[in-house]
């Protein structure tokens, strides 16, 4: 069964960190998961204003924290780990792949 290597930016890993103590068991486990399987989450795209294509999404929480990741060859990045509210985490995730390519 192929496995693949999941890795948080820095930024990811901060998000990671601000979870709190209840959350952050719920989303290690899905980042199991996408070890796994990486096409277990959804895919994104361009949406508001916020180009997504080529990422993935996977819920936690009870679909509470979304988590956002691409694939890599047999690389999973996660980009961004937060809260859906107000599209805030995708927003974040925007944010920091605009930078990423600058």
């Amino acid at each position: 069964m192929p496995s693949w290597k999941v890795s948080l930016t820095d930024e990811a890993r901060n998000d990671f960190r601000k979870l709190d103590g209840r959350q952050k068991p719920l989303v290690a486990k899905q980042l199991l998961k996408i070890e796994k399987d990486p096409q277990i989450g959804k895919h994104l795209g361009n949406k508001m204003g916020m180009d997504l294509t080529g990422h993935y999404k996977l819920y936690a929480d009870k679909k509470r924290v979304r988590i956002v990741y691409s694939i890599e060859g047999d690389l999973v990045k996660v980009v961004a780990i937060g809260q859906r509210e107000d599209m805030d985490v995708y927003r974040l995730a925007s944010k920091r792949l605009t930078q990423e390519r600058e």
